[in-house]
This record gives C-alpha cells, sequence and structure tokens, in this order.
C-alpha cells in the first residue's frame, strides 16, 4: 500500500516549501511517465495532428523558465529564448521540435527545475504576496505563480499519458 503526501524542503519557509513540493511531485511524476519513452518521444498521435512529447516537454521546459524570471520581477533574457525557442509560433501553437532526444529534453528541463527550487529558496512565505506581471499586461502573485507551474505540468502529464496510451494501442510491444 501507498502513502501519498507532499514533501516540503525543510530549507524554504513553510508555505513557500509547500507550494514547491506540488511543483516538484508533479515534475517526479511526470519523469517517472516519460521514462522509456525514449522512441516515443516525436509521435504526434495515429494522424499527427497533436503535440509530441518531445514538444510538451520542451514547453514545460520553456514556460517554466519564464516563471523563473517572473517570479523575480524580471524578463527573460533573449539568449535564453534564443536557446530553448519561444513558448508559441506565430500561430500560437507550441513550436515543432524533432529529434531532441528525451534525455536532453530532461537534462534541459532538469536545469529550470533547479532555478525554480533556487528562486523560492529566497523568498520568504510573506513574499507570496508580492504580485508580479504576467502574460499580455495581466498580473499575479507570487503564491498563484507557483502553484500555476505545478498546475501546468499536470495538465500536460495527462497529454503525455494519453500520447503513450495512443501509441500503445497502435504498438503492442511498448510498455
Amino acid at each position: 500500500m501507498k502513502h501519498y503526501d507532499l514533501d516540503p524542503d525543510l530549507f524554504m519557509s513553510p508555505i513557500v516549501g509547500l507550494l514547491h513540493s506540488m511543483v516538484d511531485y508533479n515534475y517526479q511524476r511526470l519523469l517517472r511517465l516519460v521514462e522509456g519513452c525514449e522512441n516515443v518521444i516525436d509521435y504526434k498521435g495515429p494522424d499527427n495532428d497533436l503535440n509530441s512529447i518531445g514538444q510538451l516537454l520542451r514547453h514545460l521546459t520553456v514556460v517554466d523558465l519564464h516563471w523563473v524570471y517572473r517570479l523575480q520581477g524580471r524578463e527573460i533574457p533573449n539568449e535564453k529564448i534564443n536557446e530553448f525557442g519561444p513558448m508559441y509560433d506565430v500561430e500560437g501553437k507550441l513550436p515543432m521540435i524533432q529529434g531532441i532526444s528525451l534525455d536532453v529534453l530532461l537534462s534541459e528541463y532538469a536545469g529550470v527545475q533547479k532555478q525554480l527550487k533556487d528562486v523560492c529558496m529566497r523568498f520568504e512565505d510573506e513574499d507570496l504576496n508580492n504580485i508580479v506581471p504576467f502574460e499580455k499586461g495581466n498580473s499575479a502573485s507570487i503564491r498563484w505563480g507557483i502553484w500555476h507551474v505545478a498546475d501546468h505540468s499536470r495538465h500536460h502529464y495527462s497529454n503525455i499519458a494519453y500520447l503513450k496510451k495512443l501509441y500503445q494501442s497502435q504498438n503492442p510491444l511498448f510498455e
């Protein structure tokens, strides 16, 4: 029988640690989901019309990287956008990526997760009320931003799980 709980970092302020533990829980869960998906990374569904696992992983990396900077009230540097690409292409879709290995995508994502943790380590619970700029002239509290990173990961977890299920239905030997 499994026991589920969040595991806040004891070196973070209590509420910040709890919020970050939601991010980390969903990140660890996602890592387990994509384990063994090296050959499925570019699969876009039976009609080739879905976002691939690679696209979704890169998207999560890029969005979380934007939050690393947003939470500090800073703009993401152009060199980071050049390195990882934009959040969306000119049509408002996830940018196409192909031929990038699962290991590279996960390594990039791990680096951004470390940066996010480092930023959260600097916050005190009182900082969670601070307002930071968000997309299209909106704003968000730091508390909402950290929660949103966790929620966004959970959303795309389901997209990846669906892709794996579709792939497995077409390739019964895939585990």
